[in-house]
């Protein structure tokens, strides 16, 4: 039997486990997959598991997507590129590390009919997944891409590749965004819901954010984090993360097992 496991921290809240268990039954595919909350300090040696054949693959979330890279012995042009892995897997005797954060939003995008052509994007947080977030938003030809984060300094890091505006709250003319993403892990621990926006200095009382028509949460468990349940009360479109995350499982499930799984009801009741 296959073994294949996602790793993170926090991963309490991973739902790869039940996605991707769901497609191996439905595919007759004799292969387990769990989750594993890791330390920095132990990504060598769950790598070292696949490269013996341990392990038959792994996904990477929060906050080790570019931090198992040098544990990889090749990465894909698209993972070369945001400098971001989220599926691992052993090909001939190398481990490679791949990406597929960057058509799964793309796909999640195109799934809500949302186009961005021309448009203006705000991004909320300078972590690992952002870097696939801003080449799907040069894929999709976006005018604008601005990052706002609770550390300048990443954000700046973030400049040094990619044509990007930096913004410190409150920001000037947020009412000519199209978009605002979230891409900060606020909003996983149930206190966040309320609470803490303050920490990343957005003021719950901000009014500019009435002017912005699409709230995009890449969280999708909660279904609901405070951002989105704010904009919701300004009666605008909300998109949480499951669609993103559906498609970025399904291009590793085709990368592991060379089957390109279905997304249909049955998927997406596992999410009730």
């Amino acid at each position: 039997m296959k073994k294949y496991l996602v790793i993170g921290n926090p991963i309490e809240h991973s739902l790869s486990p039940k996605l991707h268990n769901h497609w191996m039954k439905e595919n007759n595919i004799d292969a387990v997959y769990n989750k594993k909350k890791l330390n920095t300090n132990d990504i060598e040696g769950v790598i070292a598991e696949v490269k013996n054949g341990k392990i038959d693959g792994i996904n990477v979330t929060v906050p080790f997507k570019r931090s198992v890279i040098p544990f990889l012995d090749y990465l894909s042009p698209t993972a070369k590129k945001t400098q971001s892995v989220n599926t691992i897997y052993k090909k001939g005797e190398q481990v490679v590390g791949d990406n597929t954060d960057v058509d799964g939003f793309i796909t999640s995008l195109k799934y809500h009919k949302i186009g961005l052509r021309n448009g203006r994007v705000l991004i909320l947080g300078a972590g690992g997944v952002v870097p696939s977030i801003i080449v799907a938003l040069q894929k999709m030809q976006v005018s604008n891409i601005t990052i706002s984060n609770r550390t300048r300094k990443k954000a700046e890091e973030l400049k040094i590749d990619y044509p990007i505006n930096i913004e410190d709250w409150p920001i000037k003319n947020v009412e000519h965004f199209h978009l605002v993403i979230n891409a900060t892990s606020l909003g996983l621990n149930s206190e966040d819901l309320h609470d803490d926006w303050e920490k990343i200095n957005i003021p719950k009382n901000y009014d500019g954010l009435s002017y912005v028509p699409i709230f995009y949460d890449l969280i999708y468990n909660p279904s609901e984090t405070f951002l989105l349940l704010r904009a919701k009360t300004l009666g605008k479109k909300t998109i949480n993360g499951k669609m993103m995350f559906i498609y970025q499982a399904r291009l590793a499930f085709e990368l592991w097992h060379k089957i390109l799984p279905k997304v249909n009801d049955e998927t997406l009741k596992i999410f009730n």
